[in-house]
């Protein structure tokens, strides 16, 4: 009984003013972030896809990364650049925006296209597939088909 209170005090050392009931707790549990990591699937990514295109404020971001590199060479954060750019986009106004966007618009037409051929693609490689094993399970029947006939025969 004293080693079992021993433990809970050690145990509210550790976790501060959480309460744990000794009769409940079991230390051998995986706890829920363990649970996590390893319940967490990785997806597999098809190199052939195509990339999704740039946001306008992305395609602003290209250049102004160069002129703001220009104007401060010292300067070593990515953060302080992109608060720079942040800051410069909510400035510009819908005309000044506009290049930027239609630029935006011109990739995302290039990647729709390019998405088009790429299910394309996928949806012929898996017709072949299924065109193959339809053809493979025929010939399997024909035979079955043939050697029913031949013991019906006998």
């Amino acid at each position: 009984m004293a080693d079992s209170v021993r433990a809970e005090e050690k145990l509210e050392g550790v976790l501060g003013d959480k309460k744990i009931n000794s009769k409940t707790h079991n230390s051998s549990l995986p706890t829920r972030l363990a649970v996590r990591k390893t319940n967490k699937e990785k997806k597999v990514k098809d190199p052939n896809k195509p990339k999704r295109p740039s946001s306008a404020f992305f395609v602003f971001m290209e250049g102004f990364r160069k002129q703001y590199k220009e104007k401060h060479p010292n300067n070593k954060s990515v953060a302080v650049v992109g608060k720079a750019g942040g800051d410069k986009w909510k400035s510009l106004s819908d005309e000044e925006k506009a290049p930027f966007v239609a630029k935006a618009e011109k990739r995302k037409e290039e990647y729709e296209r390019k998405m088009e051929d790429y299910n394309k693609k996928l949806a012929g490689d898996a017709d072949d597939e299924s065109d193959k094993s339809k053809s493979e399970v025929n010939d399997d029947e024909e035979d079955n088909e043939g050697s029913g006939e031949e013991e019906d025969d006998e």
